[in-house]
């Protein structure tokens, strides 16, 4: 994964601030875009969750440039933003088909229609654990800690939803999905 390195300075100016933040949406949107699809199943929320995310790191900007690598707390944000979303069950689960570069990794169209619709049948907890490990390769306790969640919480959603996969579609089982 690419990550992006800021080259503001504690004493940068407010537009040196402001061309960082620019930049790094520019190098980072498209991964911030397709791990929000994968996290809601629909393109448009997975805009609106994005947006909402980089809006709330625009505000704290400096402080999270100041910090190093800004990603992992915009990835934070992200997460924590999506799990707000589903306890307060606003998030409809709609899984729309991806446009073809949020999945270009994927060559086997039937493949990728069946994982689309083994995916929305998936609660969005389990599917954020799935993304989390298998997508975003964290580890049980990386997840637990973005989700707000036990380790334990982690094991079971992931187990659940594997199982539930397993039942939906079971020539999915021939993919490799070890985190």
């Amino acid at each position: 994964m690419e990550h992006y390195r800021s080259s503001v300075r504690p004493e940068a100016t407010v537009d040196q601030v402001e061309e960082s933040f620019r930049a790094y949406v520019g190098a980072r949107l498209p991964a911030l875009k397709r791990t929000a699809w994968l996290l809601v199943g629909d393109v448009h929320l997975a805009e609106d969750l994005v947006q909402t995310a980089l809006s709330k790191a625009a505000m704290r900007w400096e402080r999270i440039v100041a910090q190093g690598d800004p990603e992992p707390y915009v990835r934070r944000i992200l997460y924590t933003e999506h799990v707000s979303w589903w306890r307060r069950r606003k998030l409809t689960e709609v899984l729309e088909s991806a446009p073809a570069d949020q999945l270009e990794h994927v060559v086997d169209v039937p493949m990728r229609v069946t994982l689309e619709q083994a995916l929305a049948k998936l609660t969005p907890k389990q599917r954020a654990v799935l993304v989390l490990r298998y997508y975003e390769d964290l580890s049980e306790s990386q997840a637990a800690e973005l989700l707000n969640v036990s380790i334990g919480t982690v094991r079971s959603q992931t187990r659940y939803a594997l199982a539930r996969l397993r039942t939906l579609a079971p020539e999915l089982a021939d993919l490799e999905m070890t985190p």
